[in-house]
């Protein structure tokens, strides 16, 4: 469907963020290059458009009016995202003039991936990215054969053959939709119970799938039972699950939109440890160095997104 027009251009609600964090006009045009009467004329348009008084001027710059202040919130996370979309298509446009091969699970690519890379053309703008985005047992073979200069994974373990640096954390979290009999419980679900229960999964290899198995494994020896259903994507995951079909364990990260909204229920597993790293990998023995090496810094630097950084 098509965006609505007052969303439909983002160049005035940029406009409007470097109006509010430089405090004028003139300085906004400076920063984007532009005259003070064309941000000025943007602007004005931007206020006709929402029918609200974003900014009240004076000789001494212009300051956020209260419903501005609000604009500006919400613009931001949008201008945000757009960077990190265009991040995104630039890295994997660049696949035929590649200097940085990264890659990555489908958890780390989809959501974590396109903040670092916003920060790379930042920090590092003359380089050039592709990516490649499959499951951790994947990447882990693409690194080892040379495939990729950096990966990043989600299993507990990796190749004798790589050495990582653990860049983040994050929690699996049990989801079902909001009819089954598990979202009412007020306890948690006891592991052997999880284990024994069929849900939709991931396909072997994924890091997902071995970072779980892992978990019911140190507690009590055993094996998840037989997925009643593998997809390789985290939005068909979540699609079986809301329609009922089982229940799944996904990244925190995969589920946070819909557990907030209620199309999904998260529920609570008692005496299992969900908590997992997040690793970059690289071939044994070679320095990670370069934009590599920048890239995987980028990535450990803590993260309202993330837990953050943990020790390797």
């Amino acid at each position: 469907m098509p965006l609505p027009s007052r969303v439909a251009d983002l160049t005035p609600y940029d406009l409007l963020l470097s109006v509010a964090a430089l405090g004028s006009m003139g300085r906004a045009a400076r920063a984007h290059g532009v005259s003070q009467a064309a941000v000025s004329a943007r602007l004005r348009a931007l206020e006709g458009a929402v029918g609200l008084t974003l900014l009240d001027r004076g000789p001494r710059g212009a300051r956020l009016t209260g419903a501005g202040a609000l604009v500006v919130d919400w613009a931001r996370r949008t201008v945000d995202a757009a960077e990190a979309l265009d991040a995104g298509i630039t890295s994997l446009r660049s696949a035929q003039a590649t200097r940085l091969r990264v890659a990555a699970s489908m958890t780390v690519a989809e959501y974590l991936l396109p903040r670092w890379l916003v920060t790379l053309r930042r920090e590092l703008p003359a380089t050039s990215v592709s990516l490649s985005s499959r499951n951790s047992g994947e990447v882990a073979a693409d690194v080892v054969a040379g495939a990729a200069d950096v990966g990043f994974v989600e299993g507990p373990s990796v190749s004798e053959d790589l050495d990582r640096q653990v860049v983040a954390r994050d929690r699996l979290t049990l989801v079902v939709a909001p009819q089954h009999a598990w979202a009412r419980r007020r306890r948690g679900i006891d592991p052997a119970r999880l284990a024994a229960t069929p849900l939709v999964a991931r396909e072997a290899g994924s890091g997902t799938r071995a970072a779980l198995e892992a978990a019911v494994r140190a507690v009590d020896g055993g094996a998840l039972a037989d997925p009643v259903l593998e997809l390789s994507s985290t939005t068909a995951i979540k699609g079986a699950v809301a329609d009922g079909i089982a229940p799944a364990v996904m990244s925190s990260l995969a589920v946070a939109t819909e557990v907030a909204d209620g199309s999904l229920v998260a529920v609570p597993v008692a005496g299992l440890e969900l908590e997992r790293r997040l690793s970059a990998v690289w071939p044994r023995g070679r320095p990670l160095v370069g934009p590599a090496a920048h890239l995987v810094g980028i990535a450990a630097r803590p993260s309202r997104h993330a837990e953050g950084p943990a020790p390797s």
